[in-house]
């Protein structure tokens, strides 16, 4: 006999996550005190709890299954706010639907109501599809509000009657000070973070805050100090208890005025633990049902009920082609009723079956599939459905073969891989030590493929990679190997050619330029027609005179040199090529010497804003070489990251800075600025990072808000949750954050709305051609507008003319930087010219 083995660990698990969830589901639906809908934004049907319906006064037979039969319902002066809030979250502007209305109830009056939703589900051509969510009664808050107001003027009057309404109110109320200290509160929000009111009056709000949340209000509190009085914001945070505990408040924020720095907000707390519990048990129902594997659910009587789109998937059969029939459709013919029969007693017994079965898709094929029968019982343990998970065999024998598959070979051109290529080379360089024969390791690196990557994106530059490897292997000879190592990288490797060290290398350039000029031909992607060339290095071998180490970098050296040299072309490895390898050894050591002779320096570059106003200047750094004079930071800098040595130059700089903000506070020119420094993403990765920083702020003792750390777009795609860590420390002692070169890398919206920043730097790249750009002007304008929406500062570098200046103006950028302003110089002329221009304004 003939069998197989399958590991179902992870199918149980999904089993018992299923059967929680479908808990959770039946919770949330019938048990939860909120109501509970779910629409389909696509065709406008709806779905109500019975709670739902119970909270407007329905009975739960009254039918309701349309989205405009609620929106009819909202009070007039609320349903553009409600449809605005509803639209503004699908088209991805807001990253929560949190809205307060008046909804109608049956009997003609209106009730309060807090409606949050969240989006499970998108069509296959990505847009929205369905919003599930949770409908509270918040009339008697909105009541007691009200009557806090109504009142306001008798309290005035009445103090004791104030107190008490202030005291024994249904939500919790602070008073944050402008450095985030808490001033007064009552007794509900004292109650709310586990502590008697004399343990927290006094104390930093982001003490009762959850890690998770640091950086968001650290962001929001920035934002609200920029409010004017009156002004409000509302949203959702994580606390933090004592004792280890947490729920979730809504704050609503409002901005007093200046006078009293004790009182710059008054916040008033509502726990929604509840309702945050009630979104994540719907959420989890809806993902687990929405699995890769099959799921079917029946009722009682073993009527398909409901199917998830992997069962369409598997099986062929729609859901509306299946829901009302039996299971016993999909039989395959296959088991007898002596089968079954054992099945359903074990699955009465026990509550569970799980085993192997063979069912037959729409299209007629017979397929074996892995299958658990799960009973659902309610509350009592009378059985209410069963729930069947499966997953097609035939698939994972597949996915197995896949691996072995891809184990050796590239997925996307299915080209041998580096562990095929290193095995390939290993081999022929065996062989040419027995045959005498040479060959040749050609390195190729397609020239400017990211331009192609980003300007068209991932999909059509595939296809251009998986075009580039059928020309590669149509250029070599049958015994030969092309491979590709990753992204647009290939390697080939020429064997059998002649035992003449000269005649060989003509034969593998005639490959070369065979291979060159079939890359240069144009490729058809899609709809657009593309050119492209390529770099080659290559690296001869006989005689296994060097490793297979050895001969992939010296090809990898050949390959830059083609680079350098212009591109679209080849070079021989050859030993002058180590000699711009030694020319860098030797900068690395003068560069270590340049460390500890202190011959770096820095220079700074004034900031200011729309009115000439310096707000202070970034240091950059400089290396007065004895000899060599001044060394281009574009240089040394590269070669400081590669080598480590970035680490003690950023020391460095971040001692410098902090002791000239000292020595600047001492003028009144200068008492005032901040002062931005760079920081790497080696430097700022140090475990003791953040310390550091405090450290040096304390040595010089300076106002850390005079600090600003300029960061880098490709500090954010690695380790991202130790990076936010680490800034929101850094920001809670008040150090500002600036994202240089803001738009030249891959910032994630998701991570920039964590992270604690206070502004985002436009490079310079974007303003340089401004004026004559259309491109550059939309690419500006979207960054100020995503600053905005942030709630950032935004400033933009490297501006040298009016013009560009006014056009920033006028898309609301109102800080610069560049040469119009002033150019990078050492700390005694910059202080000059700052004094100049203080006396002018002083005469002026």
């Amino acid at each position: 006999w003939h069998g197989f083995i399958t590991d179902i660990t992870e199918h149980k698990q999904i089993e018992q996550d299923l059967k929680d969830s479908e808990y959770r589901w039946k919770f949330a639906i019938e048990g939860s005190g909120d109501g509970v809908w779910d629409v389909n934004v696509q065709t406008n049907k709806a779905t109500y709890s019975k709670r739902w319906k119970e909270m407007l006064g329905f009975t739960e037979d009254e039918v309701l299954t349309n989205r405009q039969e609620w929106i009819e319902r909202i009070h007039p002066e609320d349903k553009q706010n409600v449809l605005d809030a509803g639209q503004d979250y699908l088209e991805g502007k807001t990253d929560s639907y949190v809205v307060e209305y008046r909804l109608k109830c049956k009997d003609g009056h209106y009730k309060w109501m807090l409606s949050r939703g969240m989006l499970v589900s998108r069509n296959e051509e990505g847009k929205p599809l369905r919003l599930i969510g949770t409908q509270t009664d918040i009339t008697e808050r909105k009541n007691a509000q009200l009557v806090l107001q109504q009142t306001r003027a008798e309290l005035e009057e009445s103090h004791d009657k104030f107190k008490d309404l202030y005291e024994f109110a249904p939500i919790g109320y602070l008073t944050i000070s402008s450095h985030g200290m808490i001033t007064q509160l009552n007794w509900r929000a004292s109650a709310m973070l586990g502590l008697e009111r004399k343990n927290i009056i006094d104390q930093r709000i982001t003490q009762f805050i959850d890690e998770s949340d640091k950086g968001r209000w650290s962001r929001m509190f920035l934002s609200m100090k920029e409010l004017n009085a009156g002004e409000e914001m509302c949203f959702d945070l994580k606390f933090i208890l004592h004792n280890g505990m947490h729920f979730y408040a809504n704050l609503n924020c409002v901005r007093t005025d200046d006078t009293d720095p004790q009182t710059m907000l008054r916040i008033t707390l509502e726990d929604v633990t509840a309702i945050k519990k009630s979104e994540a048990d719907l959420r989890v129902a809806a993902i687990a049902f929405e699995s890769h594997d099959g799921l079917m659910i029946t009722d009682i009587e073993n009527k398909i009920l409901r199917v998830n789109q992997a069962f369409t998937n598997i099986t062929g059969y729609t859901d509306k082609e299946v829901v009302g029939k039996s299971p016993g459709m999909l039989g395959s013919g296959r088991h007898d009723a002596t089968f079954f029969g054992s099945m359903w007693e074990i699955l009465n017994k026990t509550g569970q079956w799980s085993g192997e079965i063979w069912n037959r898709r729409k299209s007629g094929d017979v397929y074996p599939e892995r299958l658990t029968i799960t009973a659902v019982k309610n509350d009592v343990g009378v059985v209410t459905n069963y729930v069947a998970n499966f997953t097609d065999v035939s698939q994972i024998k597949a996915a197995a073969e896949e691996i072995q598959q891809l184990a050796f070979f590239d997925s996307l051109t299915h080209l041998p891989n580096r562990r095929l290529l290193m095995d390939r080379l290993k081999h022929a360089l065996a062989t040419s030590t027995r045959s005498g024969r040479q060959g040749a390791v050609l390195f190729l690196d397609l020239d400017h493929f990211k331009v192609l990557n980003d300007s068209l994106g991932h999909d059509i530059g595939d296809l251009l990679l998986q075009q580039v490897a059928e020309r590669l292997t149509t250029c070599v000879r049958e015994g030969d190997t092309v491979a590709r190592l990753g992204g647009d990288e290939y390697v080939m490797i020429l064997e059998d050619l002649s035992d003449q060290g000269l005649e060989a290398a003509a034969q593998t350039e005639t490959i070369t330029n065979k291979i060159l000029d079939s890359l240069n031909q144009p490729y058809q992607l899609s709809d657009h027609e593309h050119h492209i060339t390529a770099s080659i290095g290559i690296a001869v071998f006989n005689n296994h005179q060097a490793s297979i180490e050895e001969l992939l970098k010296q090809a990898d050296i050949a390959m830059y040199q083609a680079k350098k040299a212009g591109r679209n072309t080849m070079r021989f490895f050859n030993p002058q090529m180590q000699t711009s390898i030694t020319s860098r050894v030797a900068l690395e050591r003068e560069l270590r010497k340049a460390i500890d002779d202190q011959q770096l320096q820095l220079y700074y570059q004034i900031q200011v804003d729309n009115s000439g106003q310096a707000l202070g200047a970034e240091a950059l750094i400089r290396w007065v070489h004895p000899e060599r004079g001044m060394v281009s930071p574009a240089q040394f800098i590269p070669l400081a990251e590669e080598t480590g040595l970035i680490v003690p130059i950023g020391n460095w700089v971040l001692d410098t800075a902090c002791a000239q903000i000292k020595a600047w506070h001492k003028n009144a020119n200068t008492r005032d600025l901040t002062l931005s420094i760079n920081v790497s993403a080696k430097q700022f990765r140090q475990t003791d990072f953040v310390s550091q920083v405090q450290a040096a702020i304390e040595r010089h003792s300076i106002d850390p808000m005079q600090l600003k750390l300029e960061l880098t777009e490709s500090l954010l795609l690695d380790n991202i949750e130790d990076t936010i860590v680490s800034m929101v420390a850094l920001g809670e002692i008040g150090v500002q954050f600036s994202l240089d070169d803001f738009g030249t890398g891959y910032s994630s919206l998701q991570y920039l709305k964590r992270l604690p920043l206070f502004q985002l730097k436009i490079d310079q790249s974007f303003v340089r051609d401004i004026v004559t750009d259309s491109h550059d002007r939309s690419i500006v304008r979207t960054i100020i507008a995503m600053a905005q929406s942030l709630y950032l500062n935004v400033i933009a570098e490297g501006v040298e003319t009016e013009e560009q200046r006014e056009l920033l103006l006028s898309n609301g950028c109102k800080r610069y930087q560049g040469y119009l302003f002033g150019k990078p110089v050492p700390v005694e002329q910059f202080d000059a010219a700052l004094k100049v221009t203080s006396i002018s304004s002083r005469r002026a």
